[in-house]
């Protein structure tokens, strides 16, 4: 004999959930690391700044997380905020520039692929620029070469230093030679800025190539990149295809970068306000 008995009208008396419901939502809780390969609850890695608390590979970050990084109090004032691209080309591929460039505006709430900034670095007053790698992948063109300058020139007017964080796919297609000229026009500016005695702190991180390497990104007084960011100018497999040789194990990373003389200093990200600050004082001091 049963305990108790159901009646069938209870059935219905009950609360009904709908398959969403009944599933656990784990779905961006969690983000595998691309060095070992584990599985890292995402908050964790967050507060870790992005580096993997296993095995210390370092995953992209945005240009606003970059800032809070390196500035004090996460404290800063942005520059040329009101500069958009005129699409000198009126360019179309898949779709057009124009609409392009709107759709990624709105997704990341920038003009650009470029934060210009100026804030306080260990108390010291500095201008600081940060590329976006989501903004049509950190491209360089003719707003973020006018941003960079201006920045530039801002700290030439304010006897400050310089600090650029690269995070690029190169010069941007869409706008042809046009892009390419701010390869020129951020040196000559760099030019200036090295007159004046004002030093420049170029830190590289994944990926910088393209017209960016081949430019400013490799003009700072001190060239520092992240552990194992891809560093250089055309592609490993673009490269590989013209030589027609295998590339050496870690070609293009920073370490390998740094033990052929190409860069100054590999610095972990949790380290790297600390590198610039003590670097700043023997420049500045």
């Amino acid at each position: 004999m049963s305990w108790f008995k159901r009646d069938k009208g209870d059935d219905e008396k009950l609360p009904h959930l709908a398959d969403g419901e009944r599933r656990v939502r784990t779905e961006g809780l969690w983000q595998k690391c691309e060095g070992c390969r584990q599985i890292i609850w995402k908050k964790d890695l967050e507060a870790n700044w992005n580096v993997c608390p296993k095995c210390g590979a370092h995953s992209r970050i945005d240009a606003v997380t970059r800032l809070r990084l390196l500035l004090d109090d996460a404290d800063y004032v942005r520059h040329d905020t009101e500069l958009r691209s005129s699409d000198p080309l009126e360019f179309v591929d898949s779709k057009p520039y124009r609409s392009r460039l709107a759709v990624m505006q709105q997704a990341t709430n920038l003009s650009d692929a470029l934060i210009a900034a100026e804030g306080r670095l260990a108390g010291r007053a500095v201008q600081i620029c940060a590329m976006e790698p989501r903004f049509i992948g950190g491209s360089m063109g003719s707003v973020v070469g006018e941003m960079i300058t201006r920045a530039i020139e801002r700290a030439i007017e304010r006897g400050q230093p310089l600090i650029v964080v690269s995070a690029s796919g190169g010069a941007r297609m869409q706008e042809g030679a046009v892009s390419l000229m701010q390869m020129a026009k951020i040196s000559a500016a760099l030019m200036r800025l090295d007159e004046a005695r004002l030093p420049f702190f170029s830190i590289l991180t994944d990926p910088t190539t393209g017209g960016v390497t081949a430019s400013f990104a490799m003009l700072g007084d001190l060239n520092i990149a992240e552990p194992g960011a891809l560093i250089g100018f055309a592609g490993p497999r673009v490269i590989e295809q013209t030589i027609r040789q295998k590339l050496p194990e870690g070609f293009q990373r920073s370490e390998f970068l740094l033990e052929h003389g190409m860069l100054d200093a590999v610095v972990p990200r949790l380290e790297l306000k600390q590198y610039v600050a003590t670097a700043m004082g023997f420049f500045m001091d």
